[in-house]
């Protein structure tokens, strides 16, 4: 139970709420847009119709939208941006989802060996990234999208990219693909089991069954499919795994500099440069049991999610190919493990 106030601090409090209350938006205290909202939104209408946005789809998604503070101060506090890497993976890689991950592998076999074999990227790495993302499909996101993305939009801090994703939005409304009551999703916007931006739904989104809709929400094969077909389409190389844990001596440590590679394009998260495995092997890099890295040719980088001092890790081509996914090492590499540990279940 929390302690009593005394009087003296019941004042103070009261007096802080007061002056919290009189002097501040809590939406624009936060995003200092100098717009007021509407007129912000008026703007976005008008785009929308030099875009070809129907006025029907453009006057019923945008009626009475309103900014969500809750949204912005999500934005302020994920998870991959405040956790240690072994805090965060003991939230993913639990007893419990990998025994899901390795029994939907067993239910979907057929299903995965067919999207297996259209897109080449191996059942495990997509089944992790479902795990990862909605828990296999138990986890539903049902905030509407428009206000979140128009929220963030609106925020000056990412304002461009969200932007884009409520014309994205729109056109998914506009084509068809989605009805308005339907359109649901995270606080950021994302969307149904693999939780896609609305922009990478209609680049990557696939109507793997056939049956004339892209329905990421609620068809298992649409799902799969869909984040097979975004990691095919940002390099995946089957013939590759992810990565590995490593022992990186401190000498060095000492000499990498700081890592300046992007982890993938546009991606703020930063690796070492490539390096062939041998290369590494000479600089004193070993497996994390101390035994020799693999002798194949292969070029790798070392990532530090925790800092340089923290643990390191030797990532392949594949890695930029799951941080286009998700541009944090934390989930880059927990993918990656737990992937590693659904797969031992064979």
């Amino acid at each position: 139970m929390p302690r009593m106030r005394t009087w003296k601090e019941g004042i103070r409090f009261a007096l802080l709420m007061a002056l919290i209350a009189t002097t501040t938006s809590p939406l624009i205290a936060q995003s200092k847009n100098p717009q007021p909202f509407e007129t912000w939104l008026e703007a976005v209408r008008q785009e929308a119709r030099t875009k070809g946005i129907s006025e029907t789809v453009i006057s019923t998604a945008l009626a009475d939208v309103k900014p969500v503070r809750r949204v912005i101060e999500r934005d302020r506090n994920q998870s991959e941006f405040r956790l240690t890497l072994d805090r965060y993976m003991r939230r993913v890689v639990t007893p419990i989802n990998i025994k899901r991950g390795r029994n939907k592998a067993a239910e979907h076999a057929s299903l995965l060996d067919r999207i297996e074999k259209k897109y080449g990227v191996q059942r495990r790495f997509i089944l992790a990234i479902w795990g990862i993302e909605t828990r296999f499909g138990l986890v539903k996101a049902n905030l509407p999208v428009i206000p979140a993305v128009a929220t963030l939009a609106f925020d000056r801090r990412r304002s461009k990219y969200f932007r884009a994703q409520i014309f994205a939005v729109l056109e998914m409304l506009d084509k068809g693909y989605i009805e308005l009551e339907n359109l649901k999703g995270s606080w950021a916007g994302a969307m149904g089991q693999p939780q896609f931006m609305p922009t990478s739904y209609l680049a990557y989104a696939v109507d793997f069954d056939g049956d004339g809709r892209r329905d990421i929400w609620k068809d298992t094969g649409d799902v799969l499919g869909s984040i097979a077909n975004y990691l095919a389409k940002h390099g995946w190389n089957n013939s590759l795994t992810w990565g590995r844990a490593v022992q990186v001596p401190a000498s060095t440590r000492n000499t990498l500099g700081k890592p300046s590679r992007r982890a993938a394009p546009g991606c703020r998260a930063r690796t070492t440069d490539m390096a062939p495995l041998p290369d590494w092997q000479t600089r004193g890099v070993r497996r994390v049991d101390g035994t020799a890295l693999p002798s194949r040719q292969i070029d790798g980088a070392l990532a530090f999610p925790d800092g340089q001092k923290g643990p390191a890790f030797l990532v392949y081509r594949n890695y930029r190919s799951i941080m286009a996914y998700n541009c944090a090492h934390l989930y880059a590499i927990t993918v990656g493990v737990l992937s590693d540990k659904i797969g031992q279940g064979k």
